[in-house]
């Protein structure tokens, strides 16, 4: 399963998903405290770990923060040779000025927006969807 090229029809299928909880964003220089069940995703760079996971857990380990975020995963199934998708729906949310932070996972985009955007950044994915169904 490779996923979906074609940018007209991924934003067609954007299917945007509000996922419940808030999350954070934090940077660690060792997991060696952080259950492996309560990390979202990771990404090493050279000055640490950043590590995303639900709000509660963070506190729970005395982790710091500063943004507290609402995920959206857009439950098309897009190629992640695709063209244009992030483009796309991060120049709709910026439009609407909502800042979002991004991972392409293998099956699915997600969207990190602050937590107070929430609602908003899903109306703007779901009239970007609307706006793309109506071109054809």
């Amino acid at each position: 399963m490779e996923g979906e090229i074609n940018l007209s029809a991924i934003l067609q299928n954007l299917n945007p998903v509000l996922n419940a909880g808030k999350y954070v964003f934090t940077k660690v220089d060792s997991l060696d405290q952080i259950p492996f069940s309560k990390i979202l995703f990771l990404f090493k760079e050279k000055e640490g770990i950043t590590v995303v996971l639900e709000k509660r857990f963070a506190e729970e380990l005395n982790l710091t923060f500063s943004y507290i975020a609402s995920w959206i995963t857009l439950e098309v199934h897009s190629s992640l040779a695709a063209v244009g998708l992030t483009a796309a729906f991060s120049q709709a949310l910026g439009n609407a000025n909502i800042s979002c932070n991004v991972v392409a996972a293998y099956l699915h985009d997600h969207i990190f927006v602050d937590e107070n955007d929430a609602l908003k950044a899903m109306d703007v994915l779901l009239k970007l969807k609307q706006e793309n169904k109506n071109s054809l």
